[in-house]
């Protein structure tokens, strides 16, 4: 049976609007890379109630839960505290983190604001990153940043701890100036005849050549996604459209 994970957004700044999500991409992808796909994402707000209970109905439910945000160190840094909670066990200074920290500043540096960094779950697996403070693992829950650069310095740290399966691929097709309305009886017969592949519809409008198409085949069988893009372009061609492989530039 395959793996499965879950993403847990955590942040006022991203549901505002302020502070755009720039994470779930490239989670989504690396995790498709080594054969774990994301099945959910969640977008919650810095509130502890929500934190907890979205945290402990995810990893009841998938087999890795992902979260980002929150581990910083001012007021509305709350993951940390909450993740504890979640899983019933103390927050208190992970030593070894807190030792670091103290040495890495100078006196006076490592103040109350940065202890919160050195802070976790009691049980905690860090994420050692090559940043001052790191991320960690309790459970099958993975807590990173928020800020993109170090979650995925983060991320990278820790895909050897995490299973491998079959990588999922994909392939692509599409074709310009065709509806998508008009291939959607034809595209309902392909994914029939492949239900092991996720099969998409991504329509497009380009000025000057109007509606088109794009069709992308997801899954573990490079070879029956080919065979499935191969239907797609006849389906096209049968409709009277050129198919171009891959998708379509921005």
């Amino acid at each position: 049976m395959s793996l499965t994970a879950c993403l847990i957004v955590i942040g006022n700044e991203v549901l505002s609007g302020r502070t755009q999500d720039a994470n779930t991409v490239f989670i989504a992808k690396r995790l498709g890379e080594i054969g774990l796909p994301l099945r959910e994402v969640r977008v919650i707000p810095d509130i502890a109630d929500t934190i907890i209970s979205t945290v402990n109905e995810m990893r009841a439910r998938y087999d890795h839960v992902f979260t980002t945000g929150g581990i910083g160190p001012t007021h509305d840094d709350i993951t940390s505290e909450c993740i504890a909670a979640a899983f019933g066990v103390p927050w208190e200074k992970e030593p070894a983190v807190w030792a670091r920290m103290e040495a890495y500043y100078p006196p006076g540096g490592f103040n109350a604001a940065r202890q919160r960094m050195a802070t976790m779950p009691r049980g905690a697996v860090i994420i050692d990153n090559g940043h001052i403070a790191p991320g960690y693992s309790i459970g099958n829950v993975h807590v990173m940043a928020g800020v993109p650069s170090i979650m995925r310095q983060m991320f990278e740290a820790l895909i050897p701890r995490l299973p491998a399966g079959d990588p999922v691929i994909s392939r692509s097709v599409h074709a310009t100036g065709l509806p998508e309305g008009d291939i959607a009886a034809g595209l309902t017969e392909v994914q029939a005849r492949y239900p092991s592949l996720d099969i998409g519809s991504y329509p497009y409008f380009r000025e000057g050549q109007g509606p088109g198409v794009a069709i992308v085949a997801k899954g573990t069988n490079p070879a029956e996604a080919e065979r499935a893009i191969a239907e797609v372009a006849a389906l096209f061609r049968s409709l009277g459209s050129e198919p171009l492989a891959g998708e379509p530039p921005p």
